[in-house]
C-alpha cells in the first residue's frame, strides 16, 4: 500500500524535528561519496531528490495495478484507470484547479510546445471557429521576457516563424528583476500571447503575476506560465492567479521524471486543438474523418506515463500535507542563508536579488577570476552539488555579459548545516587557483 504523509509543517516553517523527519523520507540524501564526504544536494532546481512514498508509488502501481487504462475491463484495468486519475486529482487539487483542466505531457518543455503548436494547427485552420483567437498571423505580436527558460522562448520564437507573427520581449533590470514598468509599451494591442515564468530559474526572482495578467486582459491576450520553479517551492494556485496556462514538471517538484502537466482553463481546453492524435484521444473514427475526445483526453494520444503520474501525485499530495506556507517559510531562510553564504566570501557577485524578498532559495553566483565550471568542481570535491553553466539561459546570461554562473538551489529537504558546508567549499575556492582574496594572482 501507499503511505500517507503526516502534516509537519506551520505558517512559520519546519521545526528542527519535523525537518529530520522530512530528510529521513530521502534515502538519497544519506548517500557517502568519494573520500567519505557527505552529499549536500544544492540542485534541486535542476531536479529534486524523491520520497520514499513516491518511490513507493511507483512500485506499487507496477506489483499491483498495472494495466492499460481507460481500456481494458477487468479489475486491474479499473485499478489502473482509478490511480491514473486520481493522481490528475491530487495535482488538480494541489495547483487550485479542476481536474479536467490538467493534461498529462511528458514534462514542461512538452507542455508549452503543446499549446505552441496546437496554436499553428488553429492558424492553418484546424479546430474551425473555435480555434480562432488561436490564430496567429503577419502583424500579431508575441512577448516574453528576457529572464526565461529556453523552453518558454525557443517554442515561441518556432511559432512566430511559422506563423509570420513578431517576437517582443520585456527586458530585466539590474537586479535580474522583470522590468514591468515597459509592460504598457511592449505589450499591446497587437500582443496575441504574453508567456513568462513565475520564477526565475537563474535569478530566483519571483514574477509580479497579477500584474502581468493584468495587461494581458487588457489587450486581449492570453497568457502561459511556466511555473517549474514556483510549484515545488511557494503555494500556487492557478485559478487564483488567472493565468490561461501554465507548464510544471514532475522531477522538480519531488516526482519522477518523464511526466509534467500542462494546465488549461477548461474552455480554452475545448476550442484548443489537438497536436499529437492516435489512440485514446477520439470518440469516432471513420475513413473520412475523426471526431476527437473532450478534454484533457483529447491531448492524451496514446498510451500515457501511468506509473510516473502516479508517482507525481503522490509527490503533490506529499508537499499538500506538508503545507506549502511551510514549505515557503522554511525555503525563505534558506534564500537569506545562501545570499548571506555568498556574500561573505570576497570576489563572489549574485546574479539577482540579493535580499530574500520575492526571490526562491536559488541563488546564481560568479566567481571572480574563475569559470563556472572550475567553480562547481572545487564544491564538488567537498562533497557539493551544484549546477553550472547557463541554466538553459543563454539571453539571460548575455544581458549581464557574462557566459556561465554557478547555482546553488535548495529545496525543503535542504539544513542551514549544508548551507554552512557550502560556504566554507565556496569560500576555498579562490585560493584553489592561487588568487588572493585582494584579487590578485597569487601564483
Amino acid at each position: 500500500m501507499t503511505q500517507t504523509v503526516q502534516p509537519r509543517g506551520t505558517t512559520s516553517g519546519l521545526t528542527d524535528a519535523e525537518l529530520a523527519a522530512v530528510r529521513a523520507d530521502f534515502p538519497l540524501l544519506d548517500r557517502t561519496l568519494r573520500d567519505g564526504r557527505r552529499l549536500v544536494y544544492l540542485d534541486s532546481g535542476a531536479t529534486s531528490q524523491k520520497p520514499d512514498v513516491v518511490l513507493d508509488a511507483e512500485r506499487d502501481f507496477y506489483t499491483q495495478r498495472n494495466a492499460a487504462v481507460h481500456r481494458g475491463a477487468h479489475q486491474l484495468a479499473e485499478e489502473a484507470t482509478d490511480a491514473f486519475e486520481g493522481a490528475r486529482d491530487q495535482v488538480a487539487r494541489f495547483v487550485g484547479v479542476a481536474s479536467d483542466e490538467i493534461v498529462w505531457t511528458s514534462n514542461a518543455t512538452a507542455a508549452i510546445n503543446l499549446v505552441a503548436y496546437a496554436m499553428s494547427n488553429a492558424t492553418a485552420g484546424r479546430g474551425g471557429a473555435a480555434a480562432r483567437r488561436f490564430v496567429l498571423g503577419p502583424g500579431d505580436e508575441i512577448v516574453v521576457t528576457e529572464a526565461e527558460h529556453h523552453a518558454n522562448l525557443v517554442p515561441w520564437q518556432e511559432l512566430a516563424a511559422r506563423t509570420g507573427a513578431t517576437l517582443r520581449w520585456l527586458g530585466l533590470h539590474d537586479d535580474g528583476r522583470i522590468r514591468t514598468d515597459d509592460l504598457a509599451t511592449v505589450v499591446g494591442e497587437r500582443t496575441r500571447l504574453l508567456a513568462f515564468s513565475h520564477a526565475s530559474n537563474v535569478t530566483g526572482a519571483i514574477t509580479p503575476v497579477a500584474e502581468l495578467v493584468a495587461r494581458a486582459r487588457e489587450v486581449g491576450a492570453l497568457t502561459v506560465l511556466d511555473a517549474c520553479q514556483s510549484v515545488p517551492h511557494l503555494p500556487v494556485d492557478l485559478t487564483a492567479l488567472g493565468v490561461d496556462f501554465a507548464a510544471f514538471s514532475g522531477h522538480k517538484m519531488l516526482g519522477p521524471t518523464g511526466v509534467g502537466a500542462l494546465y488549461g482553463r477548461r474552455e480554452l481546453l475545448e476550442a484548443l486543438p489537438p497536436v499529437m492524435t492516435g489512440g485514446s484521444m477520439v470518440e469516432v473514427v471513420t475513413m473520412e474523418s475523426t471526431t476527437f475526445a473532450a478534454p484533457p483526453q483529447k491531448f492524451e494520444a496514446g498510451t500515457q506515463m501511468v506509473a510516473q503520474a502516479v508517482g507525481m501525485g503522490v509527490a503533490a499530495s506529499y508537499l499538500q500535507e506538508l503545507g506549502m506556507p511551510a514549505v515557503a517559510a522554511h525555503e525563505h531562510v534558506l534564500a537569506q542563508a545562501l545570499l548571506d553564504a555568498v556574500a561573505s566570501v570576497p570576489h563572489v557577485r549574485v546574479l539577482g536579488p540579493t535580499e530574500a524578498v520575492d526571490r526562491l532559495a536559488t541563488v546564481a553566483f560568479v566567481v571572480d577570476g574563475v569559470h563556472a565550471h572550475d567553480v562547481g568542481q572545487v564544491l564538488d570535491d567537498a562533497g557539493v552539488a551544484v549546477r553550472v553553466g547557463h541554466h538553459c539561459a543563454q539571453p539571460l546570461h548575455r544581458r549581464f555579459g557574462i557566459t556561465a554562473t554557478a547555482r546553488a538551489s535548495a529545496s525543503v529537504y535542504t539544513t542551514l548545516d549544508e548551507v554552512e558546508v557550502f560556504r566554507e567549499a565556496l569560500s576555498g575556492v579562490r585560493a584553489f587557483f592561487g588568487l588572493t582574496t585582494d584579487g590578485g594572482d597569487g601564483r
